[in-house]
């Protein structure tokens, strides 16, 4: 159960900035135009990456040569180091989001929601690399628990993000709230480092 709520809230650290992808799910709910498709398609897209990942470095954990765990564990801590990096300088730009109501169709909503997830480069590396290295090591229950509750993460996310979109862009523009989110996320980022250095330094 520990691995299952480790996935949850390190997918939950990953996946809680404001991107492209975030604001077109808030943009989507306050217009409610396809608010479910939408957040449908983001936590699943998300459930396939982040076990692509775990997989990847699964089934290949057998040309892991200490050297090649030792260069993967360096580029991981480096992840995470830049990571903390870029919450600690970052300063909130202004949130522009379109609330006007024009009218998208179906198919155009479903594409343009494809492509701010699979065009996404951060996507793949907060998915695939970082989840997928991060868990490498992990016994295969402890993988699948893991993956599991980051997949949970992003289904809960999408979908508070989609249908509390109201709500929540309300408060999206207050510096305070963000520089609180970002510590709490620099923290617990700060301990992930801290485990893989360890791992670095066995």
């Amino acid at each position: 159960m520990s691995f299952l709520v480790l996935g949850f809230f390190t997918g939950l650290s990953l996946i809680f900035a404001i991107g492209a992808q975030n604001i077109f799910v808030i943009e989507q709910g306050l217009k409610k135009q396809f608010v479910f498709i939408v957040c449908l398609i983001c936590a699943i897209s998300d459930f396939l990456l982040i076990f692509l990942g775990i997989f990847l470095f699964h089934y290949f954990d057998s040309f892991f040569t200490p050297l090649i765990e030792l260069i993967l564990n360096i580029l991981l801590l480096l992840f995470l180091l830049n990571f903390i990096w870029g919450k600690i300088k970052e300063n909130k730009k202004e949130i522009k989001i379109d609330q006007s109501n024009i009218r998208t169709s179906f198919f155009k909503t479903i594409y343009k929601t494809l492509a701010f997830t699979y065009l996404n480069p951060h996507v793949y590396s907060d998915t695939v690399f970082f989840l997928g290295n991060f868990s490498k090591n992990f016994l295969v229950l402890q993988k699948y628990l893991f993956g599991i509750g980051a997949a949970i993460s992003s289904l809960i996310f999408f979908f508070a993000l989609g249908y509390l979109s109201k709500y929540l862009s309300n408060y999206l523009k207050s510096d305070k709230i963000w520089k609180i989110i970002n510590l709490i996320i620099i923290l617990f980022m700060f301990c992930l480092a801290l485990y893989v250095l360890t791992n670095i330094l066995k």
